[in-house]
Order: structure tokens, then sequence, then C-alpha cells
């Protein structure tokens, strides 16, 4: 698949800290199918029992999520499916240990050229990581000990990745309906996308389903979320009316409607929610990515 200018935002984008950072990949090609290396710049100590809660959105992403605890010296790891819903989560780790996070998030159609079994029914779902990525789990785990930082826990998974990739088969078919319905903004109907493949609606659907984990009529629902998402943050003119028009919402209440079903809050809170987790990087939202 090419490269597509397509970047979805989780619910604080802006948000870097000791515990949660994001590491892009270096290398061109794995960058089409790896959103961001994330996690703890480095271990930390929890230092009281207070949970710490956040809220996580559709991003139209999929994540592999290990947790390492040096105090116990275990380490557990887990896949989460694309969701079509937020949801907060609650950070419990143990107070008084020591401790730190590693993620690799992928776009949700492209994670199964590194599975080993299909991502039917991974929507909304958080499985075990061998049971989908055993090869993966195999080279990385142990390395997370010895690797301290997101920076060479980050460089160390890239390159598993990178020498998998010669090894990688992919679905043509998933790759141009994609490609549309980014292009698209995720605007099409599914009978609009599966003529714009060459394809039947019902053939489409079970390639989705099997290759994503998710129906294509959700995934473009999605996709259009995160573009709305993307400009109620970036850009200052931002208005409701215009954004109806530009995404093919029926009118104003489908659109805010629509908006925080997948949300859990309105625009205004959402976007004041966001820019509360800026930290010490308020100036990246002005440097931050456009979509096309």
């Amino acid at each position: 698949m090419k490269k597509l200018n397509y970047v979805p935002l989780t619910a604080t984008p802006f948000q870097q800290n000791k515990k949660y950072k994001e590491r892009s990949p270096q290398n061109l090609e794995l960058a089409n199918y790896i959103r961001c290396f994330w996690g703890s710049e480095q271990p930390y100590l929890q230092k009281d029992q207070s949970v710490d809660a956040s809220i996580v959105v559709p991003d139209t992403c999929v994540d592999i999520i290990y947790n390492i605890d040096y105090t116990d010296n275990t380490i557990t790891g887990g896949f989460c499916g694309i969701n079509d819903a937020s949801f907060w989560d609650h950070d419990r780790k143990e107070s008084g240990h020591l401790v730190s996070v590693f993620a690799i998030r992928f776009f949700a159609w492209n994670a199964y050229v590194f599975s080993e079994d299909s991502l039917k029914d991974t929507i909304n779902t958080y499985d075990e990581v061998r049971t989908r990525f055993r090869w993966l789990d195999n080279m990385l785990r142990q390395q997370l000990f010895d690797k301290h930082t997101l920076e060479e826990r980050g460089k160390a998974a890239e390159e598993i990745l990178l020498d998998r990739l010669s090894e990688i088969r992919q679905n043509s078919m998933i790759d141009n309906a994609v490609e549309q319905i980014i292009l698209r903004k995720g605007t099409q109907s599914v009978t609009e996308l599966a003529k714009e493949c060459f394809i039947s609606s019902r053939q489409l659907e079970r390639l989705f389903h099997e290759y994503i984990g998710i129906t294509p009529k959700k995934l473009c629902s999605l996709v259009r979320y995160q573009y709305l998402w993307h400009e109620i943050l970036t850009n200052p003119k931002f208005h409701v009316l215009d954004a109806v028009c530009k995404y093919a919402y029926t009118d104003q209440s489908h659109l805010m409607r629509e908006f925080k079903r997948y949300h859990a809050m309105d625009i205004r809170t959402a976007r004041l929610y966001a820019y509360q987790h800026c930290g010490s990087h308020v100036g990246n939202i002005q440097d931050f990515p456009k979509q096309s």
C-alpha cells in the first residue's frame, strides 16, 4: 500500500509526559503500517494508589501493549483490536513498583500483515498478544527488560518488523478499498465503495471482517469522525455547518450526535479536554500535520 496522508488522533494528541510519549517509525516503508510506537519514556516509580483515568476514542488503529513491572520481574502483553466506541482506561499499577509501558500502534487495516491469524471478531476486544502475534512476542518480549527507554525499544521493534516485511502477503483489495475510503474521507456508502473497487458489497464485507475485524460501513464512519476531529483541533475557523457539508452529514444534529457517540463528549468539551492535556508541548498544536 502506498503512503496515505492520514493522521488519526487520540483524545489527547498533544500529550507528552513521562508516562506517555510517541515515537514515529524512522523507516518510511514501515510508516505505511505503523502509526507510532508509544509508552513511557523510561521506567518510573508508581508513587501512590491513585488511579489515573484517560478516555480512549476510536482512532482507527490497533495496539500491541506491553506493561513491564521491574519490581515483580513480569511482562504482560495484550492486543487491543479496533474500537468503534470510546471508553475510559484506568491505570492501576501497584504503588511503589518500578514500571514502564511500551506499545506498537498499527493502522487497523495493516495489522493483519504481521498477524498469524485472522482479525475477525477483534472489534472492541483486548486479548493476549500471543494469540495472533506469537512470532513478534517471542522476539520482542525479552528485549523490553534489556532496553529501558522508548527510543531503544522503538528501534528494536522496528528492526524486527522490518525483517518481517520481506515475508508479508498483502490483500490488494483491502489496500484499494482503504485507499478509496481515505481519499473520500469516509463519506461514501458501502455500495459506492464496492463499485469503486469492482467487487460485490457482500464480498467486501467478508474481506473487512477477516482482515480488519470491522465492517466497511463502520470504517467509513470512523474515518469521517477522525477527519472531523482533526479539523476541530487544527482549524481556528472551524464551523459545524461547514463541516456538515464537507463531511456529508445529514444535518448539524447528525454530526453532533455521531461525534458524541464516538467521543463521549460534545465538541466544545472534547476540544477543551485535548488542550488541557498538552503538558509542556502547547506549541505543537500550531505545528500539527494537516490532513489532505
